[in-house]
């Protein structure tokens, strides 16, 4: 699968789904209940692929909502600076901008969301109707997207009209086991977007999660919700989903320091190492990740170069303290790149 180059496109890339304040611990390695400072940053998957993909030069949109609230002011005027286009950002009234704590400890990295009334939630159908889905090359959503309604379905009606209009959909997983009443139900709605998809990408864990059927499969400890233990037969599953009448057309596992696997439906594997860092910091590794594997899709490059770019774009983030406000510019990653042995 190749990207198509549109010159009549508005948009590189929209982006769909979670945003927040991210307020990440100033005590690096302090336990959480010894947190004396935070600092504010801005975050959420898409909202993290969104500006990780501006600063390599996308011209990208957001769909994402915001309370009528100062967490709401912050995170526009963050994405406004950084060039994202926020004009189908809608305020809810009644409801509340999401915030994300963080604990930076030794190896672990615990977190507590606070997304009762979440406003980018209550992004709905309406919302969704006012967007040019068309205009774009390709559109991002993520799995944790699906977990309640009304966002739910407007993300289903996001992917099926930009697939009507032959567009790219890409769905990063984005895994989030207390955002779900089960988290079985991740697997059952992740299949049900599936055909609308072009390329999911996920770590090992998030497509076990996709085919997962025993809720004891899951294990969280200290907190690492964005990192829990998925038993499953990974291999197994990939061939699952792969085999699909109508649905991707390829998987990206993303395996860390290891870099990334890439399941094509030929059957052809495509390994793609890492850049060994020494690591501040895993969260937003994975966006910065799916920001450079987009970049280098819809700039014409192959899988293998694609995946090198997205390596090298975690890899500069793990380094780093937060997520968007950290991400690569494209002189810097190709810098690093060429420093690290060239793609």
């Amino acid at each position: 699968m190749r990207v198509v180059p549109d010159e009549t496109a508005t948009f590189d890339l929209i982006t769909m789904g979670r945003s927040s304040i991210d307020l990440y611990s100033n005590d690096l390695g302090a336990p959480f209940e010894e947190i004396t400072s935070f600092a504010a940053y801005v975050g959420g998957s898409p909202t993290n692929i969104a500006v990780g993909c501006r600063r390599l030069g996308l011209e990208v949109a957001l769909l994402t909502a915001v309370g009528d609230d100062k967490v709401g002011d912050f995170i526009l005027h963050f994405l406004k600076a950084e060039g994202v286009d926020t004009r189908f950002i809608p305020r809810k009234p009644g409801t509340r901008s999401s915030a994300v704590i963080l604990g930076i400890e030794e190896e672990r990295f615990p977190l507590v969301y606070y997304r009762e009334n979440a406003a980018d939630i209550q992004f709905d159908i309406g919302d969704l109707l006012a967007v040019p889905i068309a205009d774009a090359r390709a559109l991002e959503v993520s799995g944790t997207g699906l977990c309640r309604e009304p966002n739910r379905s407007a993300t289903l009606l996001a992917t099926e009209r930009a697939q009507a209009a032959g567009r790219t959909v890409f769905l990063d997983l984005d895994f989030r086991a207390d955002q779900w009443d089960d988290p079985r139900a991740f697997g059952v709605n992740v299949r049900a977007i599936l055909p609308q998809v072009n390329v999911a990408i996920g770590t090992e864990e998030e497509f076990n999660a996709a085919m997962l059927r025993r809720a004891e499969d899951i294990v969280i400890r200290d907190q690492q919700i964005s990192a829990p233990e998925i038993h499953g037969d990974l291999e197994a599953n990939i061939g699952a989903i792969l085999s699909l009448n109508n649905g991707p057309e390829v998987l990206v596992v993303k395996r860390g320091s290891e870099g990334a696997t890439i399941h094509l439906r030929s059957g052809e594997v495509i390994r793609v190492p890492g850049f060994p860092v020494e690591t501040l910091n895993i969260l937003g590794a994975g966006d910065a990740f799916a920001s450079g594997l987009i970049f280098g899709r819809l700039s014409g490059w192959d899988w293998y170069r694609s995946g090198r770019m997205g390596n090298a774009c975690g890899a500069i983030v793990v380094t780093r303290h937060g997520c968007a406000n950290f991400m690569g510019y494209l002189d810097e990653v190709l810098e690093f790149v060429e420093s690290r042995g060239g793609f």
